[in-house]
């Protein structure tokens, strides 16, 4: 193994080996060896002989603003927030149009709404589930370059290494990587250490002697990428109640990441710390049976995506039961935030290694060990979201109907997949009852969708902010009904008119009146009166002044371009005068009294009067 301190030399000892076609591998997320990626762009850049193909997936950016207001609040929280992260050049390329015709890049899931307007992104996008990149993706036409940001614990004699965030495609690939240069095809795995990423132990760790070249040198580490923290809403948390009642003390549980999935956690620490309240809430919800009592043997979580809450799960004593192999959390990879990843560094090793992190095909299904997969993943509670939902049970969570991606399937396929092939396991699909587009709000309940990620055939659960809807075994007509039941009341009657003229219901008549979010909000009123459901249940990044700014720019994003919407927002602002709070999140933005300015405090005097109601 080489090592070397100059990412720049490591470049070009790489090319010396492989040549002019560099076919690299980039561990999705924050696994990526940045400065070695960079160094190649740039040589690529700089010579047109040179052919280099980046693929990879998730490749995260500062967050960047699409308006001079939003620019106001979100430039200078991204410098404060990622003060000192190394962005990746190619992407840098991409947004600008300067990508040289000799760099490929290709992704198999983007960010969330990350390229939706960017034409190169969308025509190479790779649609493949995550549990099928490796062979589908990065085996088609072999990758020969595998370069991964790696941790290193040195409290031994030897350093020792970690995959750590992303063993997910690595522990796949890797073996019929090694088997193909055995047979004596180029291929390279380097590591760039950055101590920043936290240890992990277990099956994370990887010998020195599977690397051809490590890169290790403080010039070349930086703060991991930190997820900011997401606001969660009065129809989030309504929604995690719901999932919340359906996990089984002693089961299994998967969840993603954002503020459902925070929802989610909070209800679940909600239901074990404050049961009574979790009871009333969840009887005022709903006359169903559900899943109601504290913690007593735990969680275990089989999850692709090791996140935040699973942590505050753990803290809270519920993340504990064990599987077979000792572990309470078998992971593939993680994104999280700051906190997170001071959290995981602050532990002791033992403690640390109660979370394994392994490859995708270990947490995604059941292939390998089956048996064993089986007897630990008992009453599995699979949870994802989605974007929307049909009458008929089909779910659409990636891709908009003219065909552009948004983000990709990742696991929710996997995930649908295993849970219908597990004995007393759900699949549950989580879908925002409506959205507001252009001042406009618009159902997620369809009457049928244009584009499919999961096919209605493979139908369980779905849940939005007004219920739980079985679908698992339930003929189309019942389905419809179901889910009219817990769509927005402004919608139910139009779905119920196309469901029967398509003849596909009869007679059908669902109460739904009190789908409406003024009873949500009613509901959680006594509760966060008494310091419950908070807009941020976990903490923020955000100071007071910008969390409170956020609320406005919200308002404002969901009026979208409608002078119809602007125009009530503004009228609203006119009368409306800013008190303390509000005047603190003018300052922030630097909102002075000019004409501009002054027309920018009073759309956010309108919008704070209008988001409240």
């Amino acid at each position: 193994m080489e090592r070397f301190a100059d990412a720049d030399i490591l470049a070009g000892w790489i090319l010396e080996r492989l040549g002019r076609d560099v076919r690299a591998g980039l561990p999705l997320g924050i696994g990526k060896a940045t400065h070695i990626a960079n160094a190649l762009f740039q040589r690529a850049r700089h010579d047109k002989a040179l052919s280099l193909d980046i693929l990879t997936a998730l490749t995260l950016e500062r967050p960047r603003a699409s308006a001079e207001l939003e620019a106001r609040l979100m430039d200078p929280f991204a410098e404060r927030h990622f003060h000192g992260y190394v962005e990746l050049d190619y992407a840098e390329a991409l947004r600008d149009g300067s990508l040289p015709d000799n760099v490929h890049v290709a992704e198999f899931f983007f960010n969330s709404g990350a390229w939706m307007g960017n034409a190169a992104m969308q025509q190479a996008y790779i649609s493949v589930n995550y549990s099928a990149a490796a062979p589908d993706a990065l085996l088609t036409r072999p990758i020969n370059l595998l370069a991964q940001l790696i941790a290193v614990d040195e409290s031994g004699p030897k350093p020792r290494y970690s995959l750590a965030s992303n063993t997910d495609v690595t522990l796949d690939i890797l073996p019929e990587l090694e088997a193909m240069r055995a047979k004596g095809e180029p291929f390279l795995m380097v590591g760039q250490v950055n101590r920043d990423l936290p240890f992990m132990p277990g099956t994370a760790e990887i010998s020195a002697e599977h690397f051809d070249a490590i890169l290790d040198d403080p010039r070349c580490e930086f703060p991991i990428f930190a997820a900011p923290r997401r606001p969660v809403s009065t129809a989030e948390y309504v929604a995690g109640l719901h999932a919340a009642s359906l996990v089984k003390d002693g089961g299994t549980l998967q969840i993603g990441i954002g503020s459902l999935g925070d929802a989610v956690t909070y209800a679940l620490i909600l239901r074990h710390k404050h049961n009574t309240l979790f009871r009333e809430l969840i009887a005022q919800l709903t006359d169903e049976p559900r899943e109601t009592a504290p913690f007593e043997r735990g969680l275990y979580g089989a999850s692709e995506m090791f996140v935040d809450g699973f942590l505050d799960l753990y803290d809270a004593g519920i993340l504990k039961r064990r599987s077979a192999s000792g572990h309470v959390l078998h992971g593939a990879f993680f994104v999280g935030s700051r906190d997170f990843y001071d959290r995981l560094k602050a532990m002791p090793e033992a403690q640390r290694a109660d979370f394994d992190m392994t490859g995708v095909s270990f947490t995604n299904t059941l292939y390998g060990d089956e048996a064993a997969k089986r007897r630990d993943r008992v009453d599995a509670r699979l949870i994802n979201n989605a974007m929307m939902a049909d009458v008929f049970g089909a779910v659409q969570s990636d891709t908009l109907a003219d065909g552009r991606v948004i983000s990709g399937v990742g696991g929710q396929h996997d995930f649908v997949e295993q849970a219908l092939a597990l004995r007393d396991a759900n699949a549950i699909l989580m879908v925002k009852a409506t959205r507001t587009h252009d001042g406009e709000t618009q159902s997620n309940i369809v009457w049928q969708l244009d584009r499919t990620t999961i096919p209605r055939h493979m139908r369980d659960v779905i849940i939005t902010e007004y219920g739980v809807a079985w679908l698992k075994g339930q003929s189309d007509a019942e389905c419809i009904r179901r889910m009219v039941a817990i769509a927005d009341h402004r919608f139910a009657g139009d779905l119920l008119k196309q469901a029967g003229a398509a003849e596909k219901v009869k007679d059908a008549k669902i109460e739904v009146g009190q789908n409406n979010p003024d009873r949500l909000e009613e509901i959680l009123s006594g509760p966060r009166a008494t310091g419950f459901f908070p807009q941020f249940p976990f903490g923020s990044d955000f100071t007071d002044a910008e969390a409170l700014a956020m609320t406005a720019l919200l308002h404002l994003k969901q009026c979208g371009s409608s002078k119809k919407a602007l125009s009530r927002t503004l009228l609203a602002g006119m009368a409306a005068r800013p008190g303390p709070e509000q005047r603190a999140a003018f300052n922030r933005m630097k909102l002075g009294h000019g004409p501009k300015d002054m027309f920018y405090r009073r759309l956010m005097l309108g919008a704070w009067k209008l988001a409240r109601g």
